[in-house]
């Protein structure tokens, strides 16, 4: 496993060295896209309430009551305490804004208005920032109000209605995926914008995120299926739909391999490396729309197969014929399989109450300008003496009657 450079470690490095970014939001999606950003070098300023911070900071899983998710999410990221709520608290931030390239949020729509920060407030203290809005159902419409976590969000899309069995309940997915799909398309905004902004000179904007749309957008085949066809996708388990044979398979060892053939060519492939050669001829198989159909029967051929043969064969076997198989890996596979390893996609960096913690690598990995993680996540307000001090000037008076006051 690879060591990351540490909190000692030399400025940051990567294509995104110069951007500034402000994260006001908690929990995942926007901050996934703030420190995406800093992975590339964008030098991210967490705003966090005095006391409790981001309510991330309580979320399991934890290593003696320290959090093991935030302590990754938030990694490369400064922290600072600050009350906007507040009349002193909103003078703050919008000098902090008035430094600032991006500004990422995830309260729910309204907010930020109310605490007169809404676009327009930023836009005065700064004309070149970009808002990038993170919320569960997005600033207008009638859901706007509605409470946004990823879950009920999924559901919403469409994707949980497809996800499991036919003959069972649909399944949730077990990761935060809107959020992460959000916080992806939040920091590709973020990019877009800026590239707008510098291009034709003509200042920020904002920019709407929500993250049922951002699962939405995945959806492409189900969407034109229903609206040209008026096909309703339904659940099918562990096949796709649109290609066969594709599904999770046991081997004589107990090992689940995934297998999935979507043309014409690997399932010629396919069928000669499993021996199984006649059954490209065999008028159900013979194209791909056919073996859909009649994927049942194809699986009882394809089942019995993997069935006989244990995995590391089943593996070798269909490599040398170039059809795409892997085997099913829990976390434990994964940190011990060597091309992960290879890439050096698990790295520890040192955390100050943790000590050496894993965590996935930056990617994609650049030739000229990579990307590193430079630190764990911060502890509360780590860096308000940098950011309040150092970028903002203030003296240590104004910073002590700040504290007192609880606004920082």
């Amino acid at each position: 496993m690879q060591r990351a450079e540490s909190a000692d470690s030399p400025p940051p490095r990567g294509p995104l060295v110069g951007l500034r970014v402000l994260d006001l939001s908690t929990m995942i999606a926007a901050p996934f896209g703030a420190a995406l950003l800093g992975d590339f070098g964008a030098e991210v300023i967490k705003v966090e309430l005095p006391g409790s911070g981001d309510t991330l900071r309580g979320l399991s899983p934890f290593w003696e009551g320290q959090s093991l998710y935030w302590a990754t999410l938030a990694r490369n990221k400064k922290s600072v305490t600050l009350d906007v709520r507040t009349p002193r608290g909103r003078e703050l931030l919008l000098r902090l804004v008035a430094t600032t390239d991006v500004v990422m949020e995830a309260f729910r729509p309204g907010t930020l208005e109310r605490w007169e920060l809404g676009y327009e407030a930023l836009k005065a203290a700064n004309p070149d920032v970009v808002l990038v809005r993170c919320s569960g159902y997005g600033q207008d419409g009638p859901y706007r109000d509605r409470a946004g976590y990823g879950t009920p969000a999924t559901a919403i899309s469409g994707l949980t209605g497809i996800t499991g069995f036919a003959d069972r309940p649909p399944i949730s997915w077990p990761i935060a995926l809107a959020d992460y799909l959000a916080g992806l398309f939040g920091a590709l905004a973020a990019l877009a914008a800026l590239r707008d902004r510098d291009h034709r000179k003509a200042g920020g904007q904002a920019v709407d995120v929500s993250l049922y749309e951002s699962v939405f957008r995945l959806l492409e085949a189900p969407i034109s299926e229903y609206g040209k066809l008026g096909h309703v996708r339904e659940r099918t388990g562990f096949r796709t739909g649109i290609s066969a044979p594709v599904g999770t398979y046991s081997t004589r060892d107990g090992r689940w391999m995934v297998l999935s053939v979507s043309n014409e060519r690997i399932w010629q492939r396919c069928a000669t490396a499993m021996g199984l050669p006649e059954l490209t001829a065999d008028p159900r198989f013979t194209t791909n729309a056919d073996r859909v159909v009649h994927a049942d029967a194809l699986d009882e051929h394809v089942a019995g197969w993997f069935a006989a043969r244990d995995a590391t064969v089943v593996q070798d076997i269909l490599d040398e014929a170039g059809v795409p198989v892997c085997p099913v890996n829990s976390m434990a596979d994964v940190f011990a399989d060597p091309h992960f390893v290879a890439r050096g996609n698990i790295v520890e960096v040192e955390d100050s109450a943790m000590g050496p913690l894993p965590m996935p690598s930056v990617v994609p990995t650049f030739s000229e300008t990579p990307g590193a993680i430079r630190h764990a996540g911060p502890a509360l307000g780590e860096h308000n003496d940098d950011v309040y001090r150092g970028l903002l000037g203030l003296d240590e008076a104004t910073l002590a009657e700040l504290r007192t006051e609880g606004i920082i």
